[in-house]
């Protein structure tokens, strides 16, 4: 049976987990995800980590966070006055918005503090500075 190498279009099952066992995403109750190995549509890490499984292996992968969402990274945290934010606007820890940069970008950001007086936004993956566990079976390559 063909191994999976870099440039092969595979279909993943998985299972992602933190380093305490919480799951936070899965593709058992959908279709598998499908990718291109080396194309840049999943983290380094889990395109390394099916290199060389062929269909139907399942193997359990430790992917760190340098290989996943890198670390969390200070810069990409942004304290604004409340002044600052929409007034029909009632933030809320968790909330999730998008902040329009200079250039024209979209950022997505997640308010992470509200006080009195400021908001707190992370421009951070979730997952950035996290170890991560996946639970992964090859379904096909083509």
């Amino acid at each position: 049976m063909a191994q999976a190498k870099v440039g092969d279009t595979v279909k993943i099952h998985y299972t992602g987990k933190l380093k305490d066992g919480t799951v936070f995403d899965s593709s058992l109750s959908r279709e598998p995800i499908e990718f291109t190995i080396d194309a840049g549509q999943v983290i380094p890490g889990f395109e390394q980590a099916v290199v060389g499984m062929t269909p139907g292996d399942s193997k359990t992968e430790m992917i760190p966070m340098d290989k996943a969402y890198g670390p969390h990274r200070s810069e990409m945290v942004l304290e604004v006055t409340r002044d600052k934010m929409p007034p029909d606007l009632n933030p809320e820890i968790g909330q999730q918005l998008q902040i329009q940069q200079p250039n024209g970008r979209v950022i997505p950001v997640v308010i992470t503090d509200v006080t009195d007086s400021n908001v707190r936004l992370d421009a951070n993956h979730p997952l950035a500075g996290q170890d991560l566990t996946f639970d992964i079976e090859l379904v096909d390559i083509s």
